[in-house]
Parts: C-alpha cells; sequence; structure tokens
C-alpha cells in the first residue's frame, strides 16, 4: 500500500461537477493499493498518517499533527501511484489491485483514519474525479508499506 500525503490548506473533490468531499486544513491522501496488501499494512499507514506531525508550531518548526490542529483529511483512491512505466511510454498498471481488493482495502483505511479520530471526507471508488487543492508549503509525503 502506497499513500502520497500532501498539506493542504483545503481541497475538495468532484464527481460530475458535484462536490463529494471537501475539507479545510489537512491532508490530501492519495491511496493506492498493489496486490500483496493487507488490513495490518492498511491500519499501520492509517495510524502513521494520523499521527504525522508536519504542521507548523508557533516556532514555525514542523511539530504538530492533525489533531493539534484539529485537521481533516480527504483520502481518494489511486490506482496509477503503481503504474510501472520502465517500459515504453505506456503506462502498465498490473501492480494495482484488482478493484475489489483495493475497494476492500480502500475503505477499510478510511475506517481506520476514522478510529485516530481524524474527520474523513472521502473521493468515489472508481469514478473520474476532479480535486482542487491549496497546497500548503507545499509539503508532499510518500508513505509506504
Amino acid at each position: 500500500m502506497k499513500i502520497v500525503i500532501q498539506r493542504v490548506k483545503n481541497a475538495k473533490v468532484e464527481v460530475e461537477n458535484q462536490v463529494v468531499g471537501k475539507i479545510g486544513k489537512g491532508f490530501l491522501v492519495l491511496v493506492g493499493v498493489t496486490h500483496n496488501d493487507t488490513k495490518e499494512q492498511a491500519s499501520y499507514l492509517a495510524k502513521k498518517l494520523c499521527n504525522l506531525r508536519v504542521f507548523t508550531d508557533e516556532n514555525d518548526k514542523m511539530n504538530l499533527g492533525l489533531k493539534d490542529i484539529e485537521g481533516e483529511l480527504l483520502i481518494v483512491s489511486q490506482f496509477t501511484l503503481y503504474a510501472d512505466c520502465l517500459k515504453g511510454n505506456r503506462p502498465s498498471f498490473i501492480e494495482a489491485a484488482k478493484p475489489e481488493q483495493a475497494k476492500q482495502l480502500y475503505e477499510y483505511f478510511c475506517c481506520e483514519c476514522e478510529k485516530n479520530n481524524s474527520k474523513v471526507e472521502k473521493g468515489i471508488f472508481g469514478a473520474d474525479m476532479q480535486i482542487s487543492l491549496v497546497n500548503d508549503g507545499p509539503v508532499t509525503i510518500i508513505l509506504e508499506k
């Protein structure tokens, strides 16, 4: 499982011109699932994400977490995180999990984030989504387990 975390001032996701998820300050999280990912890995990454300290404190140091700033999460599935572009110019997605498995782990990951006392908004799994965000920093972190 791979997650890309972007610290944002705000973010939203739209499907067919309708806002389906919207947050203020917090993280936009893109989630990719591969074939051998497990619930244990999803739990680990959810806990790591929810405790990540990358918001600035009064001394302008990255020392605060989501809970400290009452931040929110916008979590979006993105199978293209497992694109393989080594051969040719057209990416291969054979490392991405099949939709049934990926959706189950994506939903589980979102629930684990909620259990960590984080407010969670989501995209719609498998939909064509348009994401708007205002990066804060920018700060972008990739975690993989």
